[in-house]
């Protein structure tokens, strides 16, 4: 690890960060409007996310595609954003007061091994899970966690980034999606990524 990613990694709650974790400070460099050229949040969003959605974004850090996602959702939707890393968190929660938005977006810490959100079972419309399934150690528990949040004809965007994940890494994050219930609805082009539809309802593949 970096010096500095390893001065960062302990949080709060006296836990490190695991070693494979996106340093938070990097989550600045995300927010980089220069990204929006490649991957503009409302563009790849707006195909799925309609006004009145309870959506999830999983691993949302610093909320590049949090704040959009309220914009789709709009005043009766709801966005909630969790994310591992206390300060990515707290920099989201900032921008999220700064865009008076705080009504339509609840921002959480989630653990190591488990998103925390028990509580949606059933009620989640849309789930985003961008450039984050690689970092965490048990994709087939995430999975069914996502499948377990789906209301019926619920879908879940899985993307990875190309550069980083193989094709035989994004095939078997497919296959753990499949095992827990989710069917293939599309494979939508994103620049820089590989990406997958998935759905809780009939009329996937």
């Amino acid at each position: 690890m970096l010096p500095a990613a390893e001065a960062a990694a302990e949080e709060e709650g006296g836990e490190p960060m695991q070693h494979h974790v996106c340093p938070w400070w990097l989550g600045y460099f995300h927010l980089s409007p220069l990204r929006r050229w490649r991957q503009n949040p409302r563009r790849i969003l707006e195909p799925w996310v309609r006004p009145g959605m309870t959506v999830v974004d999983a691993g949302c850090a610093m909320g590049y595609f949090t704040l959009p996602l309220a914009g789709l959702v709009g005043p009766t939707g709801r966005v909630v954003a969790v994310d591992l890393q206390a300060r990515m968190v707290r920099a989201l929660e900032r921008r999220v007061r700064r865009a008076g938005l705080s009504e339509l977006i609840e921002t959480r810490r989630c653990g190591a091994d488990s998103l925390g959100l028990a509580d949606l079972a059933g009620r989640v419309d849309f789930a985003l899970v961008f450039a984050v399934a690689h970092e965490i150690p048990d994709v087939g528990k995430l999975m069914v966690e996502l499948a377990a949040l789906l209301a019926a004809n619920g879908r879940v965007l899985l993307a990875e980034p190309s550069g980083h994940v193989s094709a035989e890494e994004f095939a078997a994050s497919i296959a753990a999606a499949r095992s827990a219930g989710l069917a293939v609805e599309a494979q939508p082009a994103i620049a820089r990524s590989r990406a997958v539809l998935l759905t809780a309802g009939r009329g996937a593949r």
